[in-house]
C-alpha cells in the first residue's frame, strides 16, 4: 500500500518542510510583536490597531514572497503549462486581480490608512481594517450630511479604487474647513438668519480660532499652495425661484466636526426662534 512513497522527490518533501518552517516562523514572530504592541501603554488604541493591521499584512506578504523563493526551481519545471494556466486564471480571477492591483495601488499611493474617513462608490466611513482584498469601514452616516456612527461596518472590494474617486474627509490635517448647509423657507428673512447664522458660528469656532490659524499657516507651508482664512463665512445660494439656501463654511478640529456643527446649528435655532 505504500509503494508510491519511494517515488516521492526528496527536493518536495524538503520543500514542503521548509514550507512548514517558514510558516511556523512568520506565526512567531508575529504573535511576538502583536502582544507587544497591544501591552505598550504609550500606543493609543488606534495606533495599536493600525500597528496590528500592518504587522498581519506584513506577515503575508513575507508568506508569500518566501513560499514563491522556495518553491522557484519547481515552479520552473512547470513554467510552460503555466502560462497557459495563468491565461485561463486570469480570466476567472479578473475580480480577484483587480483586487490586489488596488491593494498595490493603496500602499504605493498612500491613498488611506486605518482611522481614516473615506468615502467611495457611496460608501462612507472610517477606515477599520484592510488587506489584499478588500477595505472594512464603520459606516457614517446617514447621508453625506450627517457624521454619526450608525454602528454598521460597510465592506468593500479594493477594485473599487480603480473605477471610483475617492474622497478623504480628513487628510492628515489637524483642523479642516467644514461645509454647513442651511435652507430657508421665507426669502424676506435671510439678512437675520445670516446675521443669526454667523454669529453662532463664530461663538462656537472662537475658543479655538487662533490655533486654527496657526494650523492653517503651517498647511500652507507645507503644501506651497495659500490656505484659505479659517474665519467663518456664508455664501447664499439660489436654489429656484422663491427659494434659498445659506452654506456656511466654518472651522472645526478634525475629531470634534458633528460637535461644532450641531453647537452652531442650536444656537441659531434658539436665536432665530420668534419671540412669543
Amino acid at each position: 500500500m505504500l509503494t508510491w512513497l519511494p517515488h516521492i522527490d526528496s527536493s518536495v518533501v524538503l520543500d514542503g518542510l521548509k514550507s512548514i518552517l517558514w510558516l511556523l516562523s512568520l506565526l512567531i514572530i508575529r504573535t511576538l510583536i502583536v502582544r507587544a504592541i497591544s501591552r505598550n501603554p504609550t500606543l493609543s488604541m488606534e495606533a495599536k490597531r493600525r500597528g496590528v493591521v500592518s504587522v498581519r499584512n506584513t506577515v503575508v506578504f513575507a508568506l508569500l514572497v518566501g513560499l514563491v523563493v522556495i518553491w522557484a526551481h519547481e515552479l520552473e519545471a512547470f513554467a510552460v503549462s503555466l502560462v497557459a494556466l495563468a491565461a485561463a486564471l486570469v480570466l476567472a480571477t479578473k475580480e480577484l486581480i483587480l483586487c490586489l492591483s488596488g491593494a498595490a495601488l493603496r500602499v504605493g499611493g498612500k491613498v488611506y490608512a486605518v482611522g481614516d474617513r473615506i468615502q467611495i462608490a457611496g460608501h462612507r466611513g472610517v477606515v477599520l481594517d484592510h488587506d489584499v482584498f478588500a477595505t472594512k469601514l464603520l459606516e457614517i452616516g446617514p447621508g453625506q450630511a450627517s457624521h454619526l456612527y450608525t454602528g454598521r461596518v460597510t465592506v468593500f472590494p479594493n477594485s473599487l479604487l480603480f473605477t471610483n474617486a475617492l474622497v478623504k474627509e480628513n487628510p492628515g490635517q489637524e483642523y479642516g474647513l467644514y461645509i454647513l448647509t442651511v435652507p430657508l423657507k421665507d426669502m424676506d428673512e435671510w439678512r437675520d438668519a445670516e446675521r443669526h447664522l454667523l454669529d453662532a458660528a463664530k461663538a462656537e469656532c472662537a475658543p479655538f480660532m487662533e490655533e486654527a490659524g496657526r494650523h492653517m499657516k503651517l498647511l500652507e507651508q507645507t503644501t506651497l499652495l495659500e490656505a484659505p482664512s479659517p474665519e467663518p463665512r456664508i455664501t447664499i445660494q439660489l436654489i429656484d425661484a422663491g427659494r434659498i439656501q445659506l452654506v456656511l463654511r466654518f472651522p472645526a478640529p478634525d475629531r470634534g466636526r458633528s460637535r461644532i456643527e450641531q453647537a452652531i446649528l442650536r444656537r441659531y435655532l434658539t436665536a432665530s426662534a420668534p419671540t412669543s
